[in-house]
């Protein structure tokens, strides 16, 4: 079968693999049926995730079907469609009985596929912990609507609900890309006082302002200005980071009134400094990623009521074996791309 491969640093191709077979009782193989490109795959290309083993297939947004389950795995069975989680988790050790999925202790455990080991940009991918790592999808639900509720959107409703969002809060989203409209949607269902999009890009800009037009918009230089004046103490209540660049990361913390959450959910490709002495007495929590990618079944319940629509960011589609393009499309950030949908 054809898959997408990590070979080195800035170089990802199409290689002829064998299909993938059962390891262990809980595993299972599922037939990809659509999948996507995420940031993180970028990352990986750009040589800033080191535990990205170079030989992996790629790919880690995808939906599917059940075509084989070892004998432990009870959740699902072939023939079932089902969303991927990014993360496979045991569902035993101490990090997942709290919740705590991404940093699960098992080898296999966390985010592992399309980095650690074989991934979805591919016909066909194995899936640890299927019992934990497979949500049935719903009659009535297509691919497209659940693409991403193993990951991107599940990222957003990480983000809203571990941020402490209340009904009279102001909250500013930083970056408007495809996590940060996912975490848009998600905050959308906590009802806040206000939200605050802040975002450089003239077309996702525009993008909000089409789609979700009670949302207030605003560029990184006019930012900090138009957050105070539209919040109630001096900042917003709650800042979510998802643009990932040292501007965006001072300006969260710039934009928070005093002891203020800054929830900071982007993948950095460089380390950032907190300048103490300038921040001495805003008293402000930050919140570090990444992703506890555990709640698919929520997620496609919300979407079955009609409280999630995610569909309108997939704005291109590839088959598999023009994929180098679709890389190419989503990395310049051409022709208002938004999310590239994968077809098999």
């Amino acid at each position: 079968m054809l898959a997408y491969t990590y070979i080195e640093p800035g170089h990802f191709a199409l290689r002829d693999k064998p299909k993938p077979t059962l390891r262990d009782p809980r595993d299972a193989i599922v037939r990809v049926t659509l999948a996507s490109i995420c940031t993180s795959d970028l990352h990986i290309k750009h040589g800033s995730v080191p535990r990205a083993v170079p030989g992996v297939t790629v790919g880690h947004e995808m939906v599917g079907v059940v075509e084989q389950v070892g004998a432990a795995v009870t959740s699902v069975r072939p023939g079932d469609r089902v969303a991927v989680n990014v993360e496979t988790f045991c569902g035993h050790c101490f990090f997942c009985q709290h919740g705590y999925v991404n940093n699960c202790t098992d080898p296999d455990g966390g985010w592992a596929l399309g980095c650690r080991i074989d991934g979805g940009q591919a016909a066909y991918v194995r899936v640890p912990y299927a019992d934990q790592g497979l949500d049935i999808i719903p009659a009535g639900v297509s691919d497209r609507q659940a693409l991403f509720v193993g990951d991107v959107l599940a990222t957003g409703y990480w983000a809203a609900k571990r941020a402490p969002i209340d009904p009279q809060d102001t909250v500013l989203l930083i970056g408007a890309g495809p996590t940060g409209i996912c975490t848009l949607l998600c905050t959308l269902l906590r009802r806040p006082r206000r939200v605050i999009v802040c975002e450089s890009d003239p077309l996702r800009l525009r993008f909000i302002r089409e789609h979700y037009p009670d949302v207030l918009t605003v560029t990184p230089a006019h930012a900090l200005e138009f957050v105070r004046h539209n919040s109630g103490h001096g900042g917003a209540d709650v800042v979510i980071e998802l643009a990932g660049t040292a501007d965006s990361f001072r300006l969260a913390w710039e934009c928070a009134r005093p002891n203020a959450t800054v929830s900071l959910v982007a993948l950095y490709d460089a380390p950032q400094v907190l300048p103490l002495p300038e921040m001495y007495g805003k008293n402000l929590t930050f919140q570090t990623g990444g992703v506890d990618a555990c709640d698919g079944a929520a997620l496609l319940r919300l979407i079955v009521a009609g409280e999630l629509d995610t569909t309108p960011l997939i704005t291109h589609i590839f088959p598999l074996t023009e994929i180098d393009a679709a890389y190419a499309l989503f990395e310049s950030r051409r022709d208002g791309v938004m999310k590239v949908a994968i077809t098999f």
